[in-house]
């Protein structure tokens, strides 16, 4: 799929293109800047754990995408702005961040960066509005499975799909044409010959970044949070399976026309 421009920011790429699908993967990103990584104590290792790291190349799913640069450690974008900034070990999953706690100013300057983010992106949705009246958002994240170590046992999968779709940040009723498309389209795709355990709302039902779109755009943006467990790498090495991610890639792409049908199918909509 081609695209028409592209944007740099600091945090942040964006990538514009035609269609009422845009794909974004926040966490993606791994880098900190200098005067945060100077004051860190958590290692690059253990840090690349917590990110998502290969989600940006699922986002080539869509002609419009958005991807993040830097690491949540320096400010995440899934988080309400009071939280987006992790200063004690709870807000980190208990591992600790800072060898001293970052000073005001740099606090200021990340949520500077992530108030910049949600402005540009309200006017990149604000677009996608005005030209198809109805926009879809796949919100692109992975999750860790493993967190008992690298030889310890998975996390049970029963509460643990290897697919999230969180949709609990939006009107469920509302949104079914395009949501029971998702889901059934993406758990019908012949992943490597067999069939991907789709769920929704098991493990997670969405973060700030779609709720905030949602409650933005309530009837025409549809924010939906994609969670794959990290059974496409070794979550505790970082070691890919590039036949995997390439795979995962073609089953998102998959699901694209019948999203586009979704979106037809909502009231209102002519196009």
């Amino acid at each position: 799929m081609k695209s028409k421009s592209k944007k740099v920011s600091e945090i942040w790429n964006h990538v514009k293109g035609s269609g009422a699908i845009i794909a974004t993967a926040i966490h993606d990103g791994q880098h900190v800047r200098q005067d945060l990584k100077d004051i860190m104590f958590i290692s690059e290792k253990d840090r690349l754990r917590e990110e998502d790291p290969f989600t940006g190349e699922w986002t080539q799913v869509a002609n419009n995408r958005i991807v993040g640069t830097r690491s949540r450690f320096e400010v995440d974008l899934n988080r309400p702005r009071e939280k987006a900034v992790y200063i004690a070990p709870e807000d980190a999953w208990g591992l600790h961040v800072w060898k001293e706690t970052p000073n005001n100013k740099q606090i200021a300057d990340s949520l500077a960066e992530y108030d910049a983010f949600y402005s540009e992106v309200h006017k990149v949705l604000t677009e996608l509005e005005s030209r198809y009246g109805r926009f879809v958002v796949f919100d692109l994240h992975s999750y860790n499975h493993l967190r008992d170590g690298e030889q310890g046992q998975p996390a049970d999968p029963e509460s643990n799909p290897e697919v999230n779709i969180g949709t609990g940040t939006l009107d469920r009723k509302y949104w079914a044409p395009v949501i029971d498309r998702l889901i059934e389209s993406l758990g019908g795709y012949d992943y490597l010959g067999r069939h991907l355990d789709v769920r929704e709302n098991i493990k997670f039902r969405g973060g700030n970044f779609p709720r905030w779109i949602n409650q933005n755009f309530p009837k025409t943006g549809c924010a939906i949070a994609i969670e794959f467990k990290k059974f496409f790498m070794n979550e505790w090495s970082g070691e890919p399976d590039p036949a995997q991610i390439k795979e995962i890639g073609r089953a998102l792409e998959s699901t694209i026309p019948f999203v586009l049908e979704g979106i037809k199918k909502m009231p209102g909509i002519d196009r």
